[in-house]
Formats: C-alpha cells, structure tokens, sequence
C-alpha cells in the first residue's frame, strides 16, 4: 500500500527559497519574497509541501482572504512538482484541495502565467476546475536556443536597425544593477518615471510600489537593467529570472527613452545576459494588440510566437459556485 501523502507547512521555513528554486517549475510567484509582498497587500499567505515517506514531492504557496465565513484562495505559479511529484500530478492536486477543507462558497484560483505542461491541465481538469481565459492571458515568447546573430536576423528589419542605431550611440549605456543601495536607487527611478506613464497614458495597476521597493531590490531572481543618457537614467526593465524562462516583468522610461531607441537596447542586452545564464525562454510578460498596438508591435518585431500564457482555474465544491466564480472573473477580465 501507498504511503499516504503528508501536507507539511513550510510557512516558517528558512530554506524554502533553496528547495523551492531547485525546481525548474519554480517562479517568482511562488518564492518567499513574493508571498512577503502579498502579506503586505493585506492576504494571508501559507507555504506547504506534500512530501511522502519524507521526500518532498510538490511546494505550494498560496494566499488566502476571508470575507466572514467565505475564503478565496490564490495560489500563484501553481503547484511546484518535483521529479518524482511530476508524474503525480493529479493524486498531488486531489492532496492540496483536500489538505484546504474548502466550505461550501469557498473559492480556489490557480494561474501558471506560461503555458502549462500537458500532465498539470489533465490534473486540473480531472478536480473539475474551470478555465477562464482572456486576451490578457497571452504573451510572445521568443526562443533564446538559436545564437545571438540568429535571433537578430530573426527579427524585422526596423528592429535590427533599431539596435544598431542605439548601440551605435555612445551617449547611451546599459547598467544591470547587483549593489543593494544601488537597486534601491533604481526602484525609485523606476516608481517615478511609472507613476508619470500611467497620468500619460491612463492605465492602472495591481502593483504596489511602495510595497514592494525594498523587497523587489532584495531579490535575487529580479534582474534590474538601467539604460542612461549621458549618465542620466531614461529607462528602467525588471525581469524576473527562472531556470528556463525569463519573463519582461515592469518596465519605464521617460520620452528620451523613445527618441533614442533605449527600449530596443535594454530588450536586447537582457536578451543576450539570458541566453549567457543558461535560459531558453524570453517571456514578454503579455500582450495587448486591441489597447496597447504600439507596445504590440515593438514586441512582434523580435519574435511572432504568440502564446497562451496560462488560464485561471476556478475551483469550488459545487458546480453553481464555480460557474458563478468563473463568470464574474471573466467579465472583470473582460
């Protein structure tokens, strides 16, 4: 007979970021420092893992608010399998849902952001979870295998020539960022310059970045690139780092940034340092062509390879109440 599968909380553990990284499912939404930000946005946020015969199998973080007796839990990144976890996957969901003891109303929310391995959709369709999807849930992906040269001749011609105009600039220069101080610095750079594009151009955000400043600058899969003009930041692109896939994660810049090319530039440089660390996807971070054509277009000139990037997949006990669940989610998205 089978051990039975135990769910350990992890919630205080020291070493959850070195056993969670070890994964090549990890991501940035499922380490620490991002459930340390989450905390700070007012959800409660639990680590555990389902580990048999002691052996870890599969890490799980996931943020949970109550509204009197309901809860809606999140889990962000999804399941983290193990090698041996992998080909459990569905037992291991049953686990977790199990392990939450959801009530009646309780609500359960699980997104990837990047396309899921064929083994984690039949697990989430074999518990009954509900996919939605929106135009949000897509992204470009550009393929980081072929050598450098490759991939530029790749891409549109106006976006080669666009690389080449900024890297011809010897006014401009591109700085990742490692010194704490320094990070800081750069958030702060990046907060104002952010908070000035969103008046221009009227779109709002689920980030907070107050909330996030030191915690952003602490961690050590965000990678901080900084274009200068004259020594003067114009432009500043946060990438978060996983094994494999890099995703375009917050981006800013001032009108000098458009007038020199500096956005082409900072793509290309994290280009070329994710290709150097060993990664083999360059993740957009999403795609908007119906109110964001412009952005769109600078993206699809690197690579044409739009994908979905992940559905949210609702869950609760009873049918009614995934449907109504799903439903609204969709015309919130919508």
């Amino acid at each position: 007979m089978a051990a039975q599968v135990a769910v350990v909380d992890r919630s205080e553990a020291a070493d959850w970021d070195e056993a969670l990284w070890a994964q090549p499912g990890a991501s940035i939404y499922t380490s620490r420092i991002w459930g340390g930000y989450k905390s700070r946005l007012g959800w409660s946020v639990r680590r555990v893992a389902l580990c048999e015969n002691g052996e870890d199998l599969a890490y799980v973080q996931y943020q949970e608010r109550r509204r009197g007796p309901l809860r809606r839990i999140l889990v962000q990144g999804g399941l983290v399998l193990t090698a041996r976890g992998r080909s459990r996957a569905e037992a291991l969901l049953g686990d977790f849902v199990t392990h939450l003891a959801l009530g009646a109303a309780d609500v359960l929310a699980v997104r990837s952001y990047h396309a899921q391995d064929p083994d984690d959709v039949t697990a989430l369709l074999a518990h009954r979870f509900v996919p939605v999807v929106s135009g949000r849930d897509h992204t470009i992906e550009l393929d980081l295998t072929p050598e450098t040269g490759a991939i530029l001749a790749a891409a549109e011609r106006r976006w080669r020539r666009e690389v080449n105009k900024a890297q011809a600039n010897a006014d401009l220069t591109t700085v990742f960022l490692t010194d704490p101080d320094e990070r800081l610095k750069t958030f702060d750079t990046f907060i104002r310059m952010y908070a000035a594009l969103q008046q221009r151009k009227g779109f709002s955000s689920d980030l907070d970045t107050a909330a996030y400043r030191d915690l952003a600058a602490a961690d050590p899969h965000l990678l901080f690139l900084e274009v200068r003009e004259n020594g003067e930041p114009i432009l500043v692109r946060i990438v978060h780092m996983a094994r494999d896939r890099w995703t375009d994660f917050f981006t800013a810049s001032n009108e000098r940034a458009r007038a020199t090319s500096a956005a082409t530039l900072a793509v290309w440089r994290i280009v070329e340092r994710a290709r150097q660390e060993g990664a083999r996807i360059f993740d957009f971070g999403g795609v908007d062509p119906a109110e964001n054509r412009g952005v769109f277009d600078f993206k699809r000139a690197l690579s044409r390879n739009v994908v979905q990037s992940g559905p949210t997949w609702i869950y609760a006990r009873h049918p009614w109440v995934r449907r109504a669940a799903a439903t609204a989610l969709f015309l919130r998205q919508s």
